[in-house]
């Protein structure tokens, strides 16, 4: 029983399954989550497809590298999440007017 070997130790951290603090991989996630909701929310407003659409690329490129970089499922799950509200604001932006103003 492979289980009766390694118990779990997750339960102190949301974000570390391994028990162990992976600060940079974290930050990069909230920082992911952060732009991918922002981009997300200001792709409602037609005005602000500028602020959309450079959000959103950031917001993909951040977490394209934390996609690469993380070590835990939860942070590969909650990096997903901002990727693709990140790359909904992107493309929404893009379609209300684009990367630079006309």
């Amino acid at each position: 029983m492979a289980q009766a070997m390694h118990p779990n130790t997750s339960r102190g951290s949301l974000f570390a399954s391994d028990g162990k603090p992976h600060p940079l991989q974290d930050s990069l996630m909230a920082a992911t989550l952060v732009l991918g909701l922002l981009a997300f929310v200001t792709a409602w407003f037609h005005n602000l497809s500028l602020l959309t659409s450079w959000v959103g690329l950031v917001g993909i490129i951040v977490g394209a590298y934390t996609q690469y970089v993380s070590i835990t499922t939860r942070e590969r799950f909650l990096t997903i999440l901002g990727l693709g509200a990140a790359a909904i604001g992107f493309f929404l932006g893009m379609a209300h007017g684009g990367l630079f103003v006309a």
